[in-house]
């Protein structure tokens, strides 16, 4: 019984899992980011490049 009890009490494993959960959700949260990110650069860098390529000739 001593020995249940003490499984229970026991939280050291559920801290690690709630930490484990808090950093996948800030990776996700960084990659959607960077993917928002990315579609506006490549956005820009070629709007730079077209107008580069267009006084140029």
């Amino acid at each position: 019984m001593k020995t249940i009890r003490k499984f229970f009490k026991n939280s050291k494993g559920a801290t690690a899992i709630e930490y484990g959960l808090i950093a996948a959700l800030i990776a996700v949260a960084a990659i959607a980011a960077m993917q928002g990110l990315g579609t506006s650069l490549t956005k820009t860098f070629n709007n730079v490049s077209t107008k580069l390529n267009t006084s140029t000739t």
